[in-house]
């Protein structure tokens, strides 16, 4: 069985809802897929760091109808909350942004404006990063590490390969988004899942090396796109559908 074969093999047999099961299969995604909703599947896709099992349990704790009530109604209601790098105001502002947002667009529409200049999924990002933290000004490490920050560019306005960190949990979110199967949720519209970029976490980063995906040995923006396009190969029209696959196989140290 060569590569290609064996991780279409794991994505056929992955590709169920038993992958997420919060007792011995916790994943954000859990979450995502119970409400089914952009906006509530973006924060469990931007708090999707650390241990799994603690993600979920963090995210199963929020009341995300706060999404739809009063300002005042979100500071007390996230005033308990905290998680790792975020204390409550963080997640407070970060719920107070997304209520503005929320008011006026879908973060579909807004995705599509930054992507559409050039079919470009980070153009994309950026335009949704830079929309959060413009609709409510509020600086913090913790807020900054959460939301993101815009890609850094070269002397020609290009987003930079090197440089720049993965965007994972962002890639992540755009795989739920536009991929639709038993796991992600395909809930946009207007947006090409070939152009999608692996959501690249170490597992993906470990076992993409091991498996002959990767030879480069940093971890950065440029290492997802070199990923990206070897996985092409095996499925030009939809290469992030092996994303999955591959954290599964390195979560469970399959690879």
């Amino acid at each position: 069985m060569n590569l290609k074969e064996r991780l279409d093999e794991e994505v056929k047999n992955r590709n169920n809802s038993d992958e997420l099961c919060i007792e011995n299969r916790p994943d954000p995604l859990i979450i995502a897929t119970r409400h089914k909703d952009e906006y509530i599947s973006l924060i469990c896709a931007l708090f999707a760091y650390g241990k799994a099992s603690y993600i979920v349990k963090f995210l199963d704790s929020f009341d995300f109808s706060l999404l739809d009530k009063s300002e005042d109604e979100i500071k007390s209601g996230l005033k308990y909350h905290y998680y790792r790098f975020q204390n409550s105001e963080d997640i407070t502002a970060f719920f107070i942004a997304l209520k503005r947002l929320k008011e006026k667009h879908t973060l579909n529409e807004l995705f599509l404006i930054g992507y559409q200049k050039n079919k470009n999924v980070l153009e994309g990002i950026e335009y949704l990063i830079t929309s959060i933290l413009a609709v409510y000004e509020y600086k913090s490490q913790g807020y900054n590490f959460l939301v993101g920050k815009p890609p850094k560019r070269d002397k020609n306005n290009q987003i930079k390969q090197i440089g720049n960190a993965p965007y994972k949990r962002w890639n992540m979110y755009l795989r739920w988004m536009v991929r639709q199967d038993k796991l992600d949720l395909g809930l946009w519209s207007g947006v090409d899942k070939a152009d999608l970029i692996l959501p690249l976490d170490t597992h993906t980063f470990n076992v993409s090396k091991n498996l002959g995906l990767l030879t480069r040995k940093t971890y950065d923006l440029k290492s997802a796109l070199l990923i990206t396009q070897k996985l092409k190969e095996f499925d030009s029209s939809d290469p992030i559908k092996y994303d999955f696959a591959l954290y599964r196989l390195g979560q469970e140290k399959l690879v």
